[in-house]
């Protein structure tokens, strides 16, 4: 009698599994026959390259580096050999973010986190529908004038927290600035983005501790390669998803200014962009979820970075409290702050440069295409291109940082805090990076940071006032050294061999 062989449900599941990856690996490696690129060795049939990017001090130099070595347009191993297209090439990523489609979006994966952890909100939409929600939104930033008080309230509510922490300490004092700075942005989106006061300032408990979306990198290394190989398992209920923010509101106010009153205003019989009250509803609760994400988390990270670097660099920090003194202890207007003010405006976008809180834009191709280039390259075959086939499904990522950084077209000092470079015309090159002011923190295209002038005012009217009221220095000395901090949403700044995302700074008044 021939023996008989019963499986058991991990036999099963192992199974599957492995025909999952196989067939994975092989789609990849099928794929990546239509990039035809050179680029880095693999160095891991699971994680590819990506462990070694996460793990860097300067992924954007690693990219940069990549691109000195195999060309401004190369490719790499990521997930389960899949291939990722980079492009390092300002002519290519310009067509990337084109100018009307939406012929690379998010990755499933990516649009799944999204969803999971925020909703379904205007970070999430692809489309007709980010289309649709971001015409409206466009609308609402244009009150970001009448918001500006707000950003000044936040600053000068911190400034007289730290004027009541410095009198109890002899007029100096080491204060965690990041710390600060959360809490400044936290209170600015939530009143100016839909008039709640969260009391950050003040030191009440905040969402996002019972949240508790500082969870490690581990937990979502794992989640990546398990929604890879199972992408349903982002659709499980979780805590954060069910933790998220609950706003249904009755109507809008018509004094209420924020973005979202105006969101709620749309409502109305008279109202210019009209939606349904189900939409009104949904939208409401989503979109918080995102304004909180790109206008705390992004506008605090940059404040802090702001910060550090006016520390590493006292004369520049002087400098710049000399321009913002003029004005004497009134405010500038929203004219002034952003035409009146030309150091500032430098210390503002050198900071962005340098430290765009994402390193990189990730999207994957809906349709097949052709990426023109600026500079010809040579293909893995040692064939020279000038334009290069893209086909659907092929994953393409524009390395923020990489470029934003480039020495090949910030010129030899691109690695340097130097404001002063946006007050000469010392990086000619650049000027074929399309994006606000040649950068693309902001990403470019149809895809645009909606909120690009609710940051850019918030960040200069909170550094108007604590610059121009406070001096900061490193307890140890300006050479301090800066480590990463990977257990938020974005990576942060921390001291190195502080817990934690922490900058404790000396600060005095002056």
């Amino acid at each position: 009698m021939a023996p008989s062989y019963q499986l058991s449900t991990t036999d099963i599941f192992l199974f599957l599994v492995a025909i999952f990856l196989i067939y994975k690996i092989s789609t990849n490696r099928k794929n990546s026959v239509t990039t035809k690129l050179r680029g880095p060795p693999n160095q891991s049939w699971l994680f590819g390259l990506i462990r070694v990017l996460r793990n860097a001090d300067d992924p954007g130099l690693l990219y940069e580096q990549w691109a000195s070595e195999y060309g401004s347009v190369y490719s790499f191993p990521g997930f389960l050999g899949e291939q990722r297209l980079v492009l390092y090439d300002p002519k290519a990523v310009a067509n990337f973010y084109g100018k009307e489609g939406f012929g690379y979006i998010k990755t499933p994966i990516s649009r799944m986190f999204i969803e999971t952890l925020f909703g379904k909100n205007l970070l999430w939409a692809e489309g007709e529908l980010h289309r649709r929600r971001g015409s409206f939104l466009i609308t609402s930033y244009d009150a970001i004038r009448d918001l500006t008080h707000v950003f000044y309230d936040s600053a000068h509510k911190t400034s007289s927290a730290w004027d009541a922490i410095l009198e109890a300490s002899d007029g100096t004092s080491i204060i965690d600035v990041q710390k600060w700075m959360n809490r400044i942005s936290m209170d600015s989106i939530g009143i100016a983005g839909f008039s709640h006061d969260f009391g950050a300032i003040d030191g009440k408990p905040q969402i996002f501790d019972d949240l508790d979306l500082s969870s490690g990198t581990a937990f979502f290394a794992f989640m990546i390669i398990a929604s890879t190989m199972f992408p349903a398992i982002l659709r499980l209920p979780s805590k954060k998803k069910e933790g998220t923010i609950c706003y249904e509101p009755e109507h809008g106010n018509d004094e209420d200014k924020s973005v979202m009153g105006l969101l709620l205003k749309s409502e109305t019989d008279d109202a210019d962009i009209h939606m349904s009250r189900e939409e009104i509803i949904a939208q409401s609760a989503w979109q918080m979820n995102l304004f909180l994400l790109a206008g705390y988390e992004t506008t605090s990270i940059s404040l802090t970075w702001a910060l550090i670097e006016l520390c590493k660099n006292i004369d520049i920090q002087n400098k710049l409290r000399t321009e913002l003194v003029q004005f004497g202890n009134t405010d500038p207007t929203w004219e002034q702050l952003n035409s009146g003010l030309p150091y500032l405006d430098a210390v503002v976008h050198e900071t962005l440069r340098m430290h765009p809180p994402v390193f990189e834009s990730v999207r994957v191709a809906t349709e097949d295409g052709v990426l023109p280039l600026a500079t010809p390259v040579v293909t893995k075959s040692g064939k020279t291109i000038n334009s290069l086939f893209v086909a659907k499904g092929t994953v393409v990522s524009a390395p923020i940082r990489a470029l934003n950084r480039s020495e090949e077209f910030w010129g030899p000092d691109a690695k340097e805090f130097k404001p002063e470079r946006w007050l000469e015309d010392s990086a000619p090159r650049a000027k074929e990076i399309q994006g606000h002011r040649h950068l693309l923190t902001f990403i470019d295209g149809p895809r645009t940071c909606l909120g690009k002038t609710f940051a850019l005012t918030e960040f200069k009217a909170v550094l108007f006032v604590i610059v121009r009221n406070f001096s900061f220095e490193f307890p140890g000395g300006s050479d301090a050294a800066i480590g990463k901090y990977t257990g938020s949403i974005l990576p942060r700044p921390k001291v190195v061999g502080e817990e934690g995302a922490k900058i404790p700074l000396r600060v005095r008044r002056v």
